[in-house]
């Protein structure tokens, strides 16, 4: 068979698939996945594995095996069901390249139900789109690999190369289901994360840290107010001394190879605030949970440092905050960027399924946001490669995958597959 024989073979495939994949999408979109509820979602990827003949490895995650790896973020909520699922081929005769197909299916919350047009756990699809939570981050991709895979055996053909296909939770706060399969044992020569990228690949990212605010104010009736001390005040104070760190961290990214070319690459993001008890009483306590970046090759613990002298010297500053110094916890992501390396063969891998698929070279993504693909390389010296679809509204209202740019993330992920693994006649 020839090589565009076997490459037409696929595509056709894939469309003819196409309609019983956005069914599956659905499905998985339905269900409300977010922190500490993925399990359903799990149930859901171990049944369609196992359906399709798979190996499938379904396991508990426990914290204490992985708390003193590279890249572990500190858990904080109930973990008592938190599960990793992986489901194998294991070809007859091993002569492929292997891979690591990994999809995440946690989800952010969804924020007010009347501020989206349709709900959010009821999935639509309208106008070439489907809506949604996870629609777009990153359940149409998941889906996708899986009936990128469907779509090689309904061309009469099988995999030559180990594929482990990983269905993970966590990377939306921690990271610490991808890091439980490496803790597993999981291996494979290349990695491939089907993120929505809009058709580019990945280049370089960013990493990721979380900490909280912990102020304290001193409560008094608020007719007396200037007796007391607002804690929600002072950490108004300490959040602005934090967007100037930021401004110095983004002046230091315009040395970056890669990041000098984004606008303000390094984002600071006070996501939640909590404090006080009681309107007419000055509040005693207040709690901000926030986020910043940090670029490639920088050091998270040195600039955890840089949080704490920064949040320190800011208390300085503050007539009770002097004396009354914050706490500062972290709370999630410790991550570091990472740039992709060592990946010339799967690039160039990479590179034929795009230029099939969508015609020319991959262009490449500057990324300020991080995926798991930074454990795959960092960890082990896997090179992890990030493509997929187009859409929009991320952690945002009314999320979105746009159909035509799946149905081609998705044949392009097909020809890779075969591209790298090999394959010979079913």
């Amino acid at each position: 068979m020839s090589v565009s024989d076997l490459h037409r073979r696929i595509l056709d495939a894939v469309d003819a698939g196409f309609d019983a994949q956005l069914a599956t999408t659905r499905d998985f979109v339905a269900i409300p996945s977010t922190r500490g509820a993925e399990g359903p979602c799990q149930d859901m990827i171990a049944d369609l594995l196992r359906q399709r003949g798979y190996e499938v490895d379904d396991w508990h995650i426990e914290v204490d095996d992985l708390k003193d790896l590279r890249g572990f973020g500190p858990i904080e909520h109930d973990f008592s069901k938190a599960r990793t699922v992986v489901g194998t081929h294991r070809p007859a005769n091993n002569q492929g390249r292997s891979l690591i197909l990994q999809g995440h299916c946690d989800v952010v919350p969804a924020g007010p139900l009347e501020m989206w047009a349709t709900p959010p756990f009821s999935p639509v699809v309208k106008d070439g789109r489907m809506y949604g939570r996870g629609a777009c981050d990153m359940k149409s991709g998941t889906i996708g690999a899986l009936y990128a895979l469907d779509a090689i055996k309904a061309a009469g053909l099988t995999p030559t190369g180990r594929i482990h296909f990983q269905s993970v939770i966590e990377e939306e706060s921690t990271g610490v289901g991808a890091l439980s399969t490496l803790q597993r044992g999981y291996r494979a020569d290349c990695c491939f994360i089907p993120e929505p990228t809009d058709g580019k690949m990945v280049r370089s990212q960013v990493g990721v840290i979380w900490f909280r605010l912990k102020v304290r104010g001193f409560p008094v009736h608020v007719f007396e107010a200037g007796s007391g001390s607002n804690a929600i005040t002072a950490a108004y104070h300490l959040i602005h001394a934090l967007e100037k760190l930021e401004e110095d961290w983004n002046k230091r990214a315009v040395s970056d190879p890669h990041f000098k070319s984004v606008v303000h690459p390094i984002n600071f993001n006070p996501g939640i605030i909590k404090g006080g008890d009681w309107a007419s009483s000055v509040p005693a306590w207040c709690d901000v949970d926030c986020r910043i970046a940090v670029l490639p090759g920088w050091s998270v613990a040195d600039h955890q440092a840089e949080i704490l002298a920064c949040v320190a010297a800011a208390a300085r500053d503050h007539r009770f905050l002097s004396n009354n110094p914050p706490q500062v916890e972290w709370s999630g992501f410790l991550s570091e960027g990472y740039e992709l390396t060592n990946s010339a063969e799967p690039e160039a891998a990479f590179g034929k399924a795009y230029d099939a698929v969508y015609g020319g070279a991959t262009p490449d993504l500057v990324f300020t946001a991080l995926t798991d693909t930074r454990f795959y390389g960092l960890n082990y010296d896997i090179p992890s490669l990030c493509f997929g679809a187009s859409g929009a509204a991320m952690h945002g209202f009314n999320e979105y995958v746009d159909l035509e740019s799946l149905r081609q993330s998705t044949k392009a992920t097909a020809l890779f597959i075969a591209e790298w693994c090999g394959v010979e006649p079913a």
